[in-house]
């Protein structure tokens, strides 16, 4: 027996359907960037890159300086030999990380993520010095998941893309995306580690078990 709808609760659903209607999308909210309290806060002196690679080595990630985005796939291919590593790698399809993906020692696979990928390559958007922590944003070009599915993470990031703090981040992030923000944007300091089990220290719990940054200089 079917049961019969009850007009009350479809009373309730129609005013509901009508107070949403729109005439189209409706715009996010755009909330109104205030000022850090202390807005020299964790900035530092020296040098910024110095900064960064000893925050991020410090993270338990490695970090190699690459002459310019033509040295980027002789340096990775590099990296795999020096440790026993197989040559072929997911590379996300970011046309600044093509120079590396024609590099000849290397199989490459552009695109998302798959399950049998061990190594991939990507880039990253920013680096925050006083963290040494990478922001990674998504996009048709940078896939998500390879930032997080293979167990060795080899990233590429402009040395100009360093900034001193996360508050640096976010106003670059703000001016460079004032059309509309990425889907998502993450935050990785050093490989995946957990210290759930006996309170011991496991990498690769939730994501790569290596980290290892290339920062690569402008031509």
């Amino acid at each position: 027996m079917t049961a019969k709808p009850d007009p009350q609760r479809q009373n309730v659903l129609a005013a509901v359907r009508r107070g949403l209607a729109r005439t189209g999308p409706a715009a996010a909210p755009v909330w109104p960037v205030e000022p850090p309290l202390i807005p020299a806060a964790a900035r530092g002196d020296g040098d910024l890159i110095a900064r960064f690679t000893a925050a991020a080595e410090a993270a338990a990630a490695s970090v190699e300086r690459v002459a310019g985005p033509d040295a980027l796939g002789p340096a990775v291919a590099a990296w795999l030999t020096a440790r026993n590593l197989p040559g072929e790698l997911a590379v996300a399809p970011d046309p600044a990380l093509d120079p590396a993906a024609a590099h000849g020692l290397l199989t490459v696979r552009r695109g998302t993520a798959g399950p049998g990928d061990l190594i991939a390559l990507t880039r990253a958007r920013l680096g925050i010095a006083e963290t040494g922590s990478l922001l990674l944003t998504s996009s048709p070009e940078t896939p998500t998941g390879l930032n997080f599915l293979p167990d060795f993470h080899l990233v590429a990031l402009d040395a100009s893309a360093v900034v001193a703090t996360l508050e640096d981040a976010w106003a670059r992030l703000r001016q460079d995306h004032a059309g509309g923000w990425p889907r998502t944007v993450n935050l990785v300091a050093g490989p995946s580690r957990t210290g759930d089990i006996e309170q011991t220290i496991q990498l690769g719990a939730h994501g790569p078990r290596h980290l290892h940054i290339l920062l690569v200089e402008s031509r």
